[in-house]
């Protein structure tokens, strides 16, 4: 049997957190950000952690469950 791989994606966009938990950064973070207020912008710097309804989805693709 072979190994099972992490999806490449996935293990570039999410890390694990001490407790467990999920941690992403924000989108639309990336070009045209002269029409976004700078308010917007310091938003969308910080990460967060995953909404519970995609826990499972992401945890399947880094082969945590």
């Amino acid at each position: 049997m072979p190994k099972m791989k992490t999806k490449s994606s996935a293990k570039k966009r999410f890390k694990i957190t001490g407790t467990g938990k999920i941690k992403r950064k924000h989108a639309f973070k990336n070009h045209i950000l002269t029409k976004k207020s700078k308010k917007r912008k310091l938003k969308l710097t910080h990460s967060t952690l995953v909404n519970k309804t995609d826990i499972r989805n992401i945890e399947q693709q880094l082969r945590l469950r």
